[in-house]
């Protein structure tokens, strides 16, 4: 059984200010860590489930050299293996190959979301919305489009409450999550201690790859539209020019396709 975990940083526990998810801050050292044994106990879950071969893909951008690379290798469970990708969402090898079931890990809610921990959508500076033929989305609804692409169902998603509601509304009620938080506001949460948090991931993980069909894989619907609003009308201009893409008005962008991938990779690349 091959398996895919994908991961955040923001909805992990201890985490809940930006300090601790930015590159270089003496904050996000100690953040990078809780993250990385989250991370460690999906795959001991995963081991223990039966997973032959376990790989990790890291889609936090902590800016800088440690965009997609905040994991701390040292510190990895050896029975899985990692990826370090320039872009998020590029690499699709391990996809493309055949994958039995993804595991989110560290998720956060997308923007907007009033008890979300650290909530937004990609650039929580520049995006407002997203939505994937008129449903709302956040980076959980990006990634599993993703997986979903390539017919791999997404099992568990761990984070926050905000996120695991989001991920069940989307994905369906066969859909195994694991709150390790619970947010208070934008920037505080009550949270589970860190031994604890872990715990319940593997035994999360575990329980969720018993049924590797309890959760179809994620189809948005073809064709597909992707439409994205932003802040502000500047941070559409990076996007205005590339191919398939139509600027509906000074805030708002969209891609059409017949697939999600085109869609997305007409737009994101």
């Amino acid at each position: 059984m091959k398996v895919f975990v994908v991961s955040d940083m923001e909805g992990v526990s201890g985490v809940v200010k930006w300090a601790q998810v930015k590159g270089g801050d003496p904050m996000y050292e100690e953040a990078r860590r809780l993250y990385t044994e989250e991370i460690n106990a999906a795959v001991r879950g995963a081991a223990a489930a039966g997973a032959t071969e376990i790989v990790v893909m890291d889609c936090h951008g902590a800016g800088g050299g440690w965009n997609f690379n905040s994991l701390v290798p040292e510190l990895l469970d050896p029975a899985c293996e990692f990826v370090v990708q320039e872009r998020w969402t590029e690499y699709t090898q391990l996809l493309e190959s055949g994958c039995d079931a993804a595991l989110f890990v560290g998720m956060h809610a997308k923007a907007g979301t009033p008890d979300g921990v650290l909530s937004h959508t990609v650039s929580g500076q520049a995006w407002r919305e997203l939505r994937f033929n008129g449903v709302a989305v956040g980076e959980t609804g990006i990634n599993a489009a993703l997986c979903g692409q390539w017919g791999c169902p997404v099992l568990l998603v761990t984070g926050d409450e905000a996120v695991c509601r989001e991920a069940r509304d989307l994905l369906g009620p066969g859909l195994t999550t694991v709150p390790v938080k619970t947010g208070l506001g934008r920037y505080s949460a009550r949270q589970l201690p860190a031994l604890r948090a872990r715990e319940v991931i593997e035994q999360g993980a575990r329980r969720a790859l018993k049924d590797p069909k309890a959760v179809p894989p994620y189809d948005p619907g073809r064709p597909c539209e992707i439409e994205i609003e932003f802040l502000v009308p500047d941070a559409l201009v990076e996007y205005r020019n590339r191919r398939g893409v139509e600027e509906r008005d000074a805030m708002t962008l969209v891609s059409r396709a017949d697939d999600w991938w085109t869609a997305w990779s007409q737009f994101f690349f």
